[in-house]
C-alpha cells in the first residue's frame, strides 16, 4: 500500500501545480501555452492509476472541481476556435482530421455503438434507431457527426446545447454533406426543460460536462427517467481513476435510482479518455432503484467491466502531429 500511497500522492502534487499554471493563464483560448499545460495534463492524467478521486482530501477536492471547469473552458474555446476554422471549407467534414483529439472521438464513438450492439442489441439492429439525441453536443459535435457518418446511417439526430453560439457553429459544419446535414438539427435548450421530446428517441446520450458536480449529474439523469420512452437506452460518459481530474465521474447508483437498468460500464485503458455508461430506461429499474439505494443492475447481476487494450501512446504521439502540423499550415477564411 505503501508503493501506491506515494504514486498517488506525487500525482496529486504534479496535478495541483497544473491546476495552478492553469488557473493563472489570461485566457484559456487555445495557444502555445495553453496547448502544452493541457497536454501534460492529460498525458498526467490519462495512464492508469491506483487514484480514487472520491477519497481525496477536501482540498485536493476542491481544486480537482475548480480544475474540471478550467477543463470545460479550455475544451470549449479549443473546439470552437477549430468549429471556426472548419466552417471556412466548402465541405467541413472533409476536413475533421484537422482536430487534435478527433482519433478519440473515433474510437469513442465506435466503443459506445459496439457497447450498444451487445447490450442493448435492439437499439441498433435490425435497423438503425429512428431518433437520437445528444444532450451538451457543443460547438464541434464531433460525437454525432462520427455516429451519423460511420454507424447509424438514417438515424436523426437532435442536438442540444445550452449555448446558442455553439449550436450556430456547429450547424455551420453539415451545411456541406447533403446526408448528413438532413440528418441533423440543433436545439438551443436546457435539458431540465426538456419534457416530452425525450419520449421520442430510442437512444440519448449524455456528454460528460452537462452537470459537473454529481448532484447536478444525478439531477440531470433523475429528469431522463422520468422522461424517455421505456426500453429506450442511455449512454453516458464518465470517468475513472485519475481522468476524474478531468471529467466528472458519475456513479452508476445514481443511473439506477434514475429509473435505468445499468447494463455495462466501460472504464477504457486506451486512448478514449472517457468511461461509457450503458443503460436502459426501465419502470422496474425505478421500482428497485428506489427499493436497493438504486443497484438496479441487468436482472440483478453484475454490471460487467468492459476494457480494450492501451493505445495511449498512439494519442499522445497523434495529438502531437496534428499541433505541427497545424503550426505549419495556413488557413484562409
Amino acid at each position: 500500500m505503501e508503493p501506491q500511497k506515494k504514486q498517488v500522492d506525487a500525482l496529486v502534487q504534479k496535478i495541483t501545480v497544473l491546476h495552478a499554471a492553469i488557473a493563472k493563464l489570461p485566457s484559456l483560448s487555445p495557444s502555445p501555452e495553453v496547448d502544452a499545460l493541457f497536454t501534460e495534463l492529460v498525458t498526467a492524467c490519462v495512464p492508469a492509476s491506483p487514484v480514487d478521486v472520491t477519497k481525496l482530501s477536501p482540498e485536493a477536492q476542491k481544486m480537482r472541481e475548480g480544475l474540471i471547469r478550467l477543463c470545460s473552458e479550455a475544451e470549449g474555446k479549443l473546439e470552437a476556435h477549430y468549429s471556426d476554422m472548419l466552417a471556412a471549407f466548402d465541405n467541413p467534414l472533409d476536413h475533421l482530421g484537422m482536430f487534435p483529439y478527433y482519433s478519440n472521438y473515433i474510437n469513442l464513438s465506435k466503443l459506445e455503438y459496439e457497447l450498444l450492439a451487445r447490450y442493448v442489441p435492439s437499439s441498433v439492429s435490425p435497423a438503425p434507431p429512428r431518433r437520437v439525441a445528444f444532450i451538451g453536443s457543443g460547438p464541434l459535435p464531433f460525437s454525432s457527426l462520427v455516429l451519423a457518418a460511420r454507424h447509424l446511417p438514417g438515424t436523426m439526430f437532435d442536438n442540444y446545447d445550452l449555448c446558442g453560439a455553439a449550436n450556430d457553429r456547429a450547424s455551420k459544419l453539415v451545411r456541406g454533406d447533403k446526408d448528413v446535414g438532413a440528418r441533423m438539427s440543433f436545439h438551443t435548450a436546457d435539458v431540465a426543460d426538456l419534457a416530452g421530446e425525450l419520449a421520442a428517441y430510442d437512444v440519448v446520450f449524455l456528454a460528460a460536462l452537462v452537470g459537473m458536480a454529481a448532484e447536478e449529474k444525478a439531477n440531470v439523469v433523475a429528469h431522463l427517467g422520468a422522461h424517455m420512452a421505456d426500453g429506450a437506452a442511455l449512454v453516458v460518459r464518465s470517468a475513472h481513476g485519475a481522468r476524474g481530474f478531468l471529467y466528472p465521474i458519475v456513479d452508476p447508483e445514481d443511473i439506477g435510482r434514475g429509473g435505468f437498468e445499468v447494463l455495462a460500464v466501460c472504464h477504457p485503458d486506451d486512448d478514449v479518455v472517457n468511461s461509457v455508461i450503458v443503460a436502459r430506461k426501465s419502470k422496474d429499474a425505478r421500482a428497485r432503484g428506489a427499493h436497493d439505494g438504486g443497484r438496479a443492475t441487468a436482472r440483478g447481476l453484475p454490471v460487467p467491466i468492459v476494457s480494450p487494450p492501451c493505445r495511449f501512446g498512439e494519442m499522445v504521439a497523434d495529438v502531437i502531429q496534428k499541433r505541427e502540423e497545424f503550426a505549419t499550415t495556413e488557413v484562409v477564411f
